[in-house]
């Protein structure tokens, strides 16, 4: 077994993938504003069971639950241009955080649904008791309870998206893992190179876990 490392080449090419994380980083948290916005929809669609919408609302949670993601990016940005000719002026960074955006919105709405099903009833009907609309009840008093139970699962949803991320290349979006797998086909350097984005995706998700778990505690402290 040949252990050796190439670690003088590790550290050589680790500044040309690291000028890809803003890469990395604008796609996640794009795609995670954006799903936590439909994701938060979707929720309140179920949970009021809106007529017309709710089934909608369903099947676009099993749809993008119960299929591949890479499946789902390539439909998104080499099929429906087929279709609607109108998309095919979409570049293939527009087609990946639209297509993480859709597929972690479905995961959202599930959590964020959860949290909203686990907030007393009686918070709403105290809210309705002092002459609240239902809407200002959700909003000024269900809402924030529930943000704070659906913060881990949330927080998951996120490093998802940040590993998920890397299916962009796929698209021929440059990100790390291009950049990785350009200079490893240039070199050879399979290991290494592919070791330096691994570290760089970790500590990644060892920040946002971070902060995630502060924000949680944070949260906590008034109950």
């Amino acid at each position: 077994m040949n252990l050796n490392i190439d670690t003088a080449f590790m550290l050589g090419v680790s500044p040309r993938i690291f000028q890809y994380v803003h890469v990395t980083l604008s796609l996640t948290f794009i795609s995670s504003l954006i799903a936590l916005c439909i994701g938060t929809t979707l929720a309140l669609i179920a949970t009021y069971r809106i007529k017309l919408l709710y089934p909608l609302s369903r099947v676009y949670i099993s749809f993008f639950r119960g299929t591949p993601l890479l499946v789902q990016l390539f439909l998104l940005y080499y099929g429906i241009p087929q279709i609607i000719p109108q998309f095919s002026r979409m570049n293939a960074y527009t087609a990946a955080f639209l297509g993480l955006s859709l597929h972690s919105a479905a995961y959202m709405a599930e959590s964020i649904r959860g949290a909203i099903k686990s907030v007393d009833k009686g918070q709403m009907e105290a809210c309705l008791s002092l002459s609240m609309t239902p809407w200002q009840g959700m909003k000024r008093v269900v809402l924030p309870q529930a943000a704070r139970v659906a913060i881990p699962s949330l927080g998951n949803s996120l490093i998802d998206l940040v590993k998920s991320s890397s299916l962009a290349f796929t698209l021929g979006v440059s990100e790390m893992l291009a950049q990785a797998k350009m200079s490893a086909a240039a070199t050879y350097k399979f290991f290494e190179s592919y070791l330096v984005v691994v570290m760089v995706y970790w500590l990644i998700t060892i920040c946002i876990g971070y902060f995630l778990e502060k924000l949680e505690m944070r949260l906590n402290k008034a109950y």
